[in-house]
């Protein structure tokens, strides 16, 4: 890989969860602190404050495990995937930023997040999630099963328009159901993680 290192002998490294894909750092390599990382799988840095090669987790144990190594375009800016152990940053955080490195399912959490915050309100008046939610567990399940025989249904068929609609309308009642029930997507990816295994 060939690599553009600054007037200093340095190339800035964005460390990305492999996983959850959130940042979770930024540091500066040399070509030895690159070759070392390479060698032991666990991320290098050079410390331009202590002047030497600095392993992630060397005093801590809170590792960066290397799973790859990309260069941006101009090939003077690497991104590094990594499974961390542990939290990231210095003062005890998952990342530099002070964020939780947590999976985040882009629009599906943000719905979750509106479902939860309907059924807190309670507003049956002015919202269907809070009225369906007041007539208990067993209509919400009910719920996701019509819309699973509907999305069947179409899926038979051959328009894809309906297919995608009745599907849109399962998703969200099964994340409803999944908050009905005290789970959140989150939990779902566990359990398959641990299928996955």
């Amino acid at each position: 890989m060939e690599i553009k290192y600054d007037s200093n002998g340095l190339v800035p490294a964005i460390i990305q969860d492999a996983t959850t894909k959130n940042v979770l750092m930024l540091g500066y390599m040399n070509e030895e602190a690159y070759q070392k990382t390479l060698e032991i799988k666990k991320v290098t840095f050079f410390s331009r404050s202590k002047q030497r090669l600095w392993t992630k987790g060397e005093e801590s144990g809170n590792f960066l495990n290397l799973v790859s190594i990309k260069n941006d375009c101009d090939n003077d800016t690497l991104i590094i995937q990594v499974n961390p152990v542990g939290p990231t940053c210095h003062t005890g955080t998952d990342t530099c930023w002070s964020e939780e490195n947590t999976s985040n399912f882009g629009f599906f959490s943000t719905l979750e997040d509106i479902i939860a915050e309907r059924v807190a309100n309670k507003d049956t008046s002015n919202s269907y999630v809070a009225k369906l939610f007041s007539k208990g567990i067993n209509k919400v399940a009910q719920k996701v099963g019509e819309e699973a025989v509907e999305t069947v249904i179409e899926a038979m068929d051959n328009n894809d328009e309906l297919f995608l609609y009745e599907s849109a309308d399962l998703l969200f009642h099964y994340l409803m159901l999944l908050q009905a029930k005290g789970f959140t997507l989150k939990d779902i990816e566990a359990e398959l993680k641990g299928r996955h295994k």
